[in-house]
């Protein structure tokens, strides 16, 4: 005979599977820091590299300029503004990049312990119907008028 809260339950874990799974799942193979200081690091090279671009163009917009009024102290201060916007820019980037996944991991971390005490749910529920049936087998096994 079918279990309706069984069956309950495991369509609420199958459907909570389908629906959270690709966000939850691939973070609980790792610990909070090393998850961060993973996109972190990601976060650093890809920043770096979009910079570099965005100076390469800058520079090939304003060459001429730079070309007419060339100086050491041109370059230098150039240098010193691209420097200082550099790190400021992936200072806050890499704070927001930051913000951004210690939510995601807790996100995640709280949808997996929706999904372990949902599955222990059902394992409860197995165990006591395993139980059930046991004591039903022992009591017809001993009882005076089966003749066994």
């Amino acid at each position: 005979m079918l279990n309706e809260e069984k069956i309950k339950l495991m369509t609420g874990i199958a459907m909570f599977e389908k629906k959270e799974g690709k966000r939850i799942f691939p973070l609980n193979c790792y610990f909070k820091s090393d998850y961060i200081g993973r996109h972190l690091f990601g976060a650093f090279f890809g920043y770096t590299l979009c910079f570099i671009l965005g100076a390469v163009l800058w520079v090939l917009y304003h060459l001429e300029m730079l070309l007419d009024s060339a100086s050491m102290d041109l370059f230098l201060s150039l240098g010193r503004r691209f420097g200082l916007i550099y790190l400021l820019g992936l200072i806050f980037y890499l704070l927001i990049t930051a913000m951004v996944c210690w939510k995601r991991y807790d996100y995640a971390s709280g949808g997996m312990r929706v999904y372990i005490a949902k599955l222990k749910r059902l394992e409860k529920r197995y165990e006591y119907q395993n139980k059930v049936k046991e004591m039903s087998k022992e009591g017809v096994r001993h009882d005076g008028t089966s003749g066994i």
